[in-house]
């Protein structure tokens, strides 16, 4: 715990010099748009306060503060759906899925949190869409649903289940997931920007680009590689390999959602603008990174 207080506090620091420097420079320089390192700014905070919940706490404040954290997440994601009236039975079904699979955590069924969504809601999901006598829209319906279980639900909720899954390290385990995330987005961004030239694709998020992808990978693997003693129970071989894996599954979570969002809003500009400065898009690549790094961890260790 004394760890995890001294890592949160330097991040407090560092957030709180960012936040300082930012507000300098834009008063110096009033004329140029900073919306964009304004909603990234806004996001770190944000998610510091719920990451705090979630490790300085008991088990159950942050299985409930995560929990929160998927609701909007998939509320966030089904508002980017084009919808009929026979969706809204389908949606429903899909938010009271979120508790049940919290409760497999609290309950440490690892069996059930494992299959819930992928194999029974996967199965069943069809149920509600078919009551609703809806035949148009059908496939793409159910599969776009269940599309943002498996993202903003299953893959989330793995960040609740490390400290039921291993009480004693759990916490900084997940400081440690966040963290390197994190660090990986917005050394992926900056570099994009600056001095990116080679996009990945275009057609989906301009942004991203491989001198992007390879700078944030060898910065969150020499990242891990100086805060795993501190964090995590883990050997120097996958201290290091944690930057890397941490690095190379944030960078398909990423692509992934923003190719997912593109597909669901062609043909609403309007609204792909709004939630470009969304504020829970900002954890797409924790979509990926969680299950990831717990299913490997979990693998390779006794302690998980």
């Amino acid at each position: 715990m004394v760890t995890t207080i001294w890592t949160l506090s330097i991040i407090f620091l560092g957030l709180s010099f960012v936040s300082i420097m930012f507000n300098v420079l834009k008063r110096k320089e009033p004329n140029k748009d900073f919306s964009a390192v304004s909603l990234r700014v806004k996001t770190w905070w944000g998610m510091f306060v719920v990451f705090c919940m979630a490790t300085l706490f008991n088990p159950v404040v942050s299985l409930i503060s995560l929990m929160i954290l998927c609701f909007f997440g998939l509320k966030e994601y089904f508002s980017m759906m084009k919808t009929r009236k026979a969706d809204r039975r389908l949606f429903l079904w899909s938010y009271l899925a979120i508790p049940l699979q919290f409760y497999w955590i609290y309950i440490g069924w690892y069996g059930m949190f494992i299959v819930f969504i992928p194999v029974y809601v996967f199965l069943f999901m069809p149920l509600p869409r078919l009551l609703g006598k809806g035949t148009s829209g059908f496939l793409r319906s159910v599969s776009s649903t269940q599309w943002g279980l498996m993202l903003m639900v299953f893959g989330l909720s793995h960040l609740a289940y490390y400290q039921f899954a291993t009480p004693e390290y759990g916490a900084n385990l997940v400081l440690f997931l966040v963290v390197l995330t994190q660090i990986n987005d917005v050394v992926h961004y900056l570099i994009s920007i600056y001095l990116g030239k080679r996009k990945v694709v275009p057609s989906a998020n301009p942004s991203i680009t491989w001198e992007g992808f390879i700078g944030a990978a060898f910065i969150t693997t020499s990242i891990s590689y100086l805060i795993y003693p501190y964090l995590t129970p883990l050997d120097l071989t996958f201290g290091i390999l944690s930057g890397v894996l941490i690095s190379l599954s944030g960078f398909f979570g990423s692509l992934t959602i923003s190719v997912l969002k593109r597909d669901l809003l062609i043909g609403d500009n309007e609204k792909l603008n709004t939630l470009k400065k969304s504020y829970l898009t900002r954890v797409d690549s924790l979509t990926y990174t969680s299950p990831v790094f717990f299913h490997v961890i979990r693998y390779f260790f006794d302690f998980m």
